[in-house]
């Protein structure tokens, strides 16, 4: 199953059980109350792949998704399912995947925060220090060493960085003529700390200023790979004419071999 995307939030909630059963005394609806006073609850966001499940819905063979994200928490957290109280916000069928699968809990207070780092972003600081970044800069301080690509010219122009809010997630897309080595990944860094407002937006520009890739080690570090995407390559259409004297359409060589040794180690 790939987790394309975990949104956790939180909102003040009094502590019952939620189950897709309830019993009646009386006529009336009772619901179950919690022995733990979990003033909150949480939600996650979740992207999966389904084609090798049967579905959402518990069940422990063959496969569900809500059987996996249980078995994950429960080792996390050491509580049994019934603590957990994991419920979907509905049901997908075999093989169906999701994009955005919300699905709920009371009991992970005290869980998360000591293993996820679960921070609010500010999606208008962030978009204040991208615009920083738009246009044609020397983006040395950006830029982590590499022993392949040379002396690359370290000026670039960056047509737009655009931030966009997908429900719980965040999709930065960020176009340009060309990157330096792991300068996406280290401009995501600072904005994600500008985003959680550690650091003010202005801070772009004075970074931008240093051509020094140390002055961005002393507020950020480089941001994982897991989440970066190439969505496209373009060229200038002038590229793709062909050279002047040759004609508009070119269907190659053709070359004949007749005698071909391969070596074998």
């Amino acid at each position: 199953m790939g987790f394309a995307a975990i949104g956790f939030s939180s909102s003040p909630l009094r502590a019952f059980a939620i189950s897709n059963s309830s019993r009646e005394e009386d006529g009336q609806t009772q619901v179950a109350e919690l022995a733990s006073p979990c003033p909150y609850k949480w939600r996650m966001v979740i992207a999966y792949d389904g084609t090798k499940f049967k579905g959402w819905q518990y069940q422990p063979a063959p496969p569900t998704i809500q059987c996996l994200v249980e078995n994950a928490l429960i080792r996390i957290t050491k509580l049994d399912r019934k603590e957990l109280c994991l419920v979907g916000a509905s049901r997908t069928d075999t093989g169906v995947h999701a994009w955005a699968w919300k699905a709920f809990t009371l009991q992970l207070m005290g869980f998360f925060p000591q293993i996820f780092s679960v921070h609010k972003l500010s999606p208008h600081a962030m978009r204040e220090a991208a615009a920083y970044f738009v246009g044609k800069h020397d983006f040395s301080s950006f830029a982590n060493a590499s022993h392949n690509d040379g002396s690359p010219n370290p000026v670039k122009e960056i047509f737009r960085f655009d931030i966009t809010e997908l429900d719980a997630v965040l999709q930065l897309e960020i176009e340009g003529t060309g990157f330096l080595y792991r300068q996406v990944r280290n401009m995501v860094a600072l904005l994600l700390q500008i985003g959680r407002e550690a650091l003010p937006p202005d801070i772009v520009p004075k970074i931008i200023a240093a051509r020094d890739r140390r002055e961005l080690a002393k507020v950020a570090l480089s941001a994982p790979p897991h989440g970066l995407c190439l969505m496209s390559v373009n060229y200038n259409q002038e590229v793709l004419e062909p050279p002047e004297g040759f004609p508009p359409v070119s269907f190659g060589r053709s070359h004949h071999v007749s005698k071909c040794k391969l070596l074998f180690y």
